[in-house]
């Protein structure tokens, strides 16, 4: 990503989050003495911002790189290079103590609500955790803020003593969220966090969380690869693909006037409700490619329908196209 663009990006008022050239690569060992023979391009370059509030949803195909984005800005693995600023402060050079500090104000919520809670915790216990490690009340107090964020997510007191196995997936979701939420953090990863639920679920969790965002003025990171939940909840969408940020745009903006090919075929396979209309499918061909391999120049043209020579060359520079409208696509120049 060119430099001029890192610094467009790092220059927006009110940001409370700042990524800046984010890589990450997983490495592939073989052999009795773990050789490491490959790396997994996991992230390869992501760059973007987040102002105080918004809500930026990131999609893309199962396998781009988004989950690792989430992740790697939270540290809970370590990024192969690049910055992430928050609130000012550079993520990956605070020690292990700052850090832990940091983490009241930025929390997570898994896509799987029971592989992430202890099946022989109760789960007061469990969203008390947290209010424990950062030492914060007494026993009492921290029994008051358990209740409290159980009310938030619309569940009862008496919920507490319960094991996860007594729940549903949504209610598992909301205590997810529950647990994220009694730090009283600024910022929150929802790494897919209604993606295993029914729709009819789906909805009440995006409720819950854009009144808790309206009420404590929260920022998210809104993971999906659902394209009709990110326009109900989002601000600004990103679209990632093998690695890589191809489109990035507020959200009308973006769903009404789509510039890259693979945004576009996305879009075009969003169910329409109404029978009566038609909308043209773009029918991408070909799997995607290995992140161990990735095609040269750009990383779509093996599958894209408008592909140019110059498209197997040279990378496209993901680059602003007028009114926060950022793309990565030689067909646009």
């Amino acid at each position: 990503m060119e430099s001029s663009t890192v610094s467009n990006v790092q220059s927006r008022d009110g940001d409370v989050l700042v990524v800046q050239d984010l890589v990450k690569y997983f490495p592939i060992k073989k052999g009795l003495f773990q050789r490491v023979v490959a790396h997994v391009r996991a992230v390869d370059g992501v760059s973007f911002s987040v102002k105080r509030g918004e809500t930026m949803g990131l999609v893309g195909e199962s396998g781009c790189g988004k989950t690792t984005v989430g992740r790697t800005i939270l540290r809970l693995i370590p990024a192969t290079r690049g910055k992430v600023f928050f609130d000012g402060q550079e993520i990956f050079a605070l020690s292990r103590r700052e850090m832990k500090r940091m983490r009241r104000d930025m929390q997570i919520v898994f896509q799987d609500p029971f592989s992430s809670l202890d099946p022989r915790m109760p789960i007061g216990e469990s969203i008390a955790e947290g209010l424990s490690v950062h030492g914060i009340g007494n026993r009492q107090e921290r029994y008051e803020a358990v209740l409290r964020a159980l009310a938030e997510v619309q569940l009862r007191s008496d919920h507490a003593r319960r094991y996860p196995h007594e729940f549903s997936g949504g209610q598992r979701q909301r205590i997810g969220i529950a647990r994220a939420l009694v730090l009283r953090p600024k910022f929150i990863v929802c790494d897919e966090p209604v993606s295993a639920l029914d729709v009819s679920v789906q909805s009440q969790v995006l409720n819950i969380l854009m009144d808790l965002q309206d009420q404590h003025g929260l920022t998210y990171l809104f993971i999906a690869h659902n394209l009709s939940v990110v326009e109900h909840i989002s601000d600004r969408v990103a679209v990632m693909y093998l690695g890589k940020m191809v489109e990035l745009a507020d959200r009308r903006e973006l769903f009404e006037h789509p510039q890259h090919p693979y945004t576009q075929a996305l879009m075009s396979a969003i169910p329409v409700p109404d029978p009566r209309l038609k909308r043209e499918r773009i029918i991408l061909k070909g799997d995607v490619p290995s992140p161990v391999r990735p095609p040269s120049g750009c990383r779509f043209h093996p599958r894209c329908p408008f592909v140019m020579e110059r498209c197997s060359k040279d990378e496209p520079v993901f680059k602003d196209y007028g009114g926060g409208h950022f793309a990565a696509c030689w067909l646009l120049e």
